[in-house]
């Protein structure tokens, strides 16, 4: 047998070399494809479940502030009504209208039903 030239034996190792490294260059291609599916993955997971939670906690939010809204609204009208009950002539009205209660020498004045 002839031993192959050394142009021969050259270009097929280079062609081995060649090869070796497309398949390196593939292969590292397809881990950083694999490992950036992976991620973006992760990613839209972690914030599609975020987004959830938020949205939880937004109407949490408006039904406490709504809830608050309302304990205040209630506050200031009792404090109204407080400041009131300090005037005497409120209490007389009250005393009137609630209770039938005259001062004395005071004459009622009743509408008459038709």
């Amino acid at each position: 047998m002839s031993k192959p030239s050394g142009r021969h034996a050259r270009s097929t190792s280079q062609g081995n070399t060649q090869k070796s490294k497309t398949t390196g260059a593939r292969r590292r291609i397809m881990l950083w494809l694999t490992f950036m599916i992976c991620f973006t993955g992760w990613a839209g997971y972690t914030f599609y479940s975020q987004s959830v939670q938020m949205a939880d906690k937004s109407a949490k939010l408006e039904q406490a502030t709504k809830v608050n809204a309302e304990a205040q609204k209630e506050k200031t009208e009792l404090s109204n009504e407080v400041e009131r009950l300090q005037d005497p002539e409120y209490i007389g009205q009250l005393a009137r209208k609630k209770y039938g209660m005259f001062l004395p020498g005071e004459t009622p004045i009743y509408p008459v039903d038709e």
